[in-house]
């Protein structure tokens, strides 16, 4: 009886321990978030979704305006670095059904952009495609070389539209 009590109270001890281990460093620990500031007296809107291609390859999708009075969208897609290069001008190919759109590559018309911009990434004008699409369709994206077929789903179509509203 004594050694099953001295069993269970090293087990309650050990579970105390555990229990306040866990919720004392649970306060230290912190997020990787980064966030680029512009200009502190405004906030800028974009759609952020990480998608994956026919092949398996994860690519991050982001689209934003490129100021907050312009109706241009800008179109950013990046993979995982170190396991791909983008050669520029690479134009993007988008497709909807019979319809398809030709994006230029935008990458190194910015200069800020081409300092932050790694190997893995490019952008596109997006806006000729959006002010194109009458209804939130789904749409094929093609990159020659390294994407053959990227599915964009209708609720993304919508939001990149409504960044476009937004701006207005």
């Amino acid at each position: 009886m004594i050694k099953w009590f001295r069993d269970f109270c090293r087990l309650i001890i050990s579970c105390l321990l555990i229990f306040c281990c866990f919720f004392t460093l649970l306060n230290k620990a912190y997020a990787d978030s980064k966030a680029i500031i512009y200009d502190q007296k405004r906030e800028i809107k974009r759609s952020i979704e990480s998608l994956q291609d026919l092949d398996y390859q994860t690519w991050q999708i982001i689209v934003y305006p490129s100021s907050k009075v312009s109706k241009k969208l800008i179109f950013r897609i990046v993979g995982y670095p170190g396991s791909l290069r983008i050669d520029h001008p690479t134009n993007l190919i988008v497709s909807s059904g019979r319809k398809t759109w030709e994006l230029k590559d935008i990458t190194k018309n910015s200069k800020t952009n081409l300092e932050i911009l790694n190997d893995s990434a490019a952008e596109f004008d997006i806006s000729p495609l959006i002010a194109d699409l009458d209804k939130n369709r789904p749409l094929r994206l093609s990159l020659p070389g390294l994407i053959n077929d990227l599915p964009i789903p209708p609720y993304l179509v919508n939001e990149w539209r409504t960044l476009v509203e937004k701006n207005d």
